[in-house]
């Protein structure tokens, strides 16, 4: 399968050595001043630190200097290494709203103001999780938003071609000044959380619109992963054309390091440098690249204490069978990564089945633009601790990027606040379960009741409304002959039965499995949407 995206160079020698002539020709530098002792961005001013967590603090001081951290009556000590990097590990501390002072002190002190202690959400995906609230049309939301109990931490955005120490960011409170920046789907989660639960909420922003999650994910996993291996041979492929063709322009880069060198010692211009081979499959420097994310925007993160993650990505990935198969692989992959980078094996993982776009088609047999994809995001709730908040039915026919991003973080929360707070409560639309078939009646089964399935009616952000006696839409039913007729549906207790004259023995039903399945009506009482689906594998 030809990958539909580019991907990032490994450290090869070549590489490193094409970089060390380039900077070898860089005037010299006059030797760094002292740094007075740093603390990462992540626990700066307005922090929001992870509860019942031992908490890892880190910074940055001269090296062989002694730095002590206190914080919530708790302390440590350590001396910086021979890079100036510096780590310690609190122990864990209960939530508290309660402003305090994280002091670090060496042979400076600095001190980092109003931290508070709870739960720290990482999101991340690409430009729908990255939206903002000031974009979202809804003035009303960002007047009314004044949550001192609520944080937020962009990381600047890096595309790194090797793993990072350290990135850009810093903390902001929830106000009217601020929160136009927020993430609006972080936003909207972290309200509903911080609503039912009391406890401060930080919402740690890492996401890029436009990235695939191959950028998301590190390089020995992406290579390593044994369902992956077509793609992995692809990229291995390149590499080593990459390697080579580096290599070849070696010669030239020493020529143009050592005429460098004379140029500078004579007062001349430099020399343009000379051109150097693009990144695999052809990508300039400019394009997202596979891994480059995590090397820039996940790495630097680590090993910093969090509660959990919430994703929305996917419009980059949804490509053809073969391409949604191997998301599942690959998300589970990423899943299992962030469990191990952030030290919590049961790390909760709550992701968004993507919106409706585009203009609907009226072809029951659906399939075209993101259908198949919705439903490998479905399967991907086989991967323990994760769970999904479809948004089907909040889309925009017109624009890739809806508006209503409150629906989509309220939904979130309800899956974090079931499956991580034990809240109770219905985290899901229904799912379905299985198929039976009796006659010529296909009966579906579902698992996510929420007090029963209904016709609803969602409009705007206001509240799903059930449609007493209404019909169901964009059920489809086929037999063995995969000719696929609109079904006729309707609610028989906690099922859906679906039958069509022209066909008296069905095999196969499809709900919502298409681009945009404009009309799709089934809820639950509890106002959730039901997942688009397909029983059949054709």
């Amino acid at each position: 399968m030809p990958p539909s995206f580019p991907v990032a160079p490994r450290p090869l020698r070549a590489c490193g050595l094409l970089v060390a002539a380039l900077l070898a020709a860089a005037p010299l530098a006059a030797p760094p001043a002292r740094a007075a002792v740093t603390l990462a961005p992540f626990f700066g001013d307005h922090a929001v630190l992870q509860r019942d967590r031992p908490l890892p603090v880190w910074g940055r001081a001269r090296p062989g200097e002694r730095v002590a951290v206190r914080f919530g009556g708790a302390a440590a000590e350590t001396v910086a290494d021979a890079d100036g990097a510096w780590s310690v590990e609190l122990p864990a501390l209960p939530a508290s709203s309660e402003p305090r002072d994280l002091v670090v002190a060496g042979d400076d002190t600095v001190v980092a103001r109003d931290v508070v202690v709870g739960d720290v959400w990482l999101a991340s995906g690409q430009s729908n999780m990255d939206w903002s609230l000031g974009g979202c049309d809804a003035p009303e939301e960002v007047a009314a938003a004044e949550h001192p109990g609520i944080r937020h931490f962009r990381v600047t955005m890096h595309f790194a071609a090797a793993p990072q120490r350290e990135c850009g960011g810093a903390w902001q409170r929830c106000t009217p000044e601020h929160a136009p920046g927020f993430s609006a789907v972080g936003y909207a989660f972290a309200r509903r959380v911080h609503r039912d639960t009391g406890v401060p909420v930080g919402i740690l922003l890492s996401s890029v619109g436009g990235t695939n999650i191959e950028c998301w994910m590190r390089q020995e996993t992406l290579l390593g992963t044994p369902e992956l291996e077509p793609f992995a041979a692809l990229m291995r492929a390149s590499l080593e054309t990459h390697d080579r063709e580096l290599r070849a322009a070696l010669p030239a880069v020493e020529a143009w390091t050592r005429a460098a060198r004379e140029a500078e010692g004579a007062g001349r211009p430099v020399p343009l440098p000379p051109a150097i081979p693009p990144f695999p499959f052809g990508e300039q420097g400019h394009r997202p690249r596979c891994v480059t994310l995590h090397n820039g925007m996940i790495e630097p993160l680590l090993p910093l204490a969090i509660r959990g993650a919430i994703w929305y990505q996917g419009e980059s990935n949804a490509g053809g069978p073969v391409e949604c198969a191997q998301y599942v692989a690959k998300k589970r992959a990423l899943v299992a990564d962030w469990r191990r980078f952030f030290r919590d094996p049961e790390l909760p993982f709550y992701y968004v089945q993507l919106a409706a776009w585009l203009a609907p088609t009226d072809d029951p047999a659906g399939g075209d633009g993101w259908a198949a994809f919705r439903d490998a995001q479905r399967l991907c709730l086989a991967i323990p601790g994760t769970g999904m908040a479809s948004a089907i039915d909040v889309g925009d026919a017109g624009d890739i990027h809806p508006r209503n991003k409150f629906d989509v973080g309220e939904r979130l929360a309800l899956a974090a606040l079931a499956g991580t707070y034990g809240r109770g409560g219905e985290s899901s639309g229904p799912l379905f379960r299985r198929l039976v078939v009796a006659g010529n009646v296909a009966r579906v089964e579902f698992d996510h009741l929420g007090g029963g399935l209904m016709v609803g009616r969602k409009e705007g952000r206001a509240p799903v409304a059930e449609v007493p006696g209404g019909t169901l839409a964009r059920f489809a039913i086929a037999g063995a002959d995969r000719r696929w007729q609109w079904a006729d549906a309707r609610i028989v207790g906690d099922a859906v039965e679906c039958t069509h004259p022209s066909v008296p023995e069905p095999v196969a039903v499809r709900y919502a499995y298409s681009m945009n399945p404009a009309g799709a009506n089934l809820y639950n009482r509890a106002g959730l949407p039901a997942s688009p689906f397909r029983s059949d594998d054709w």
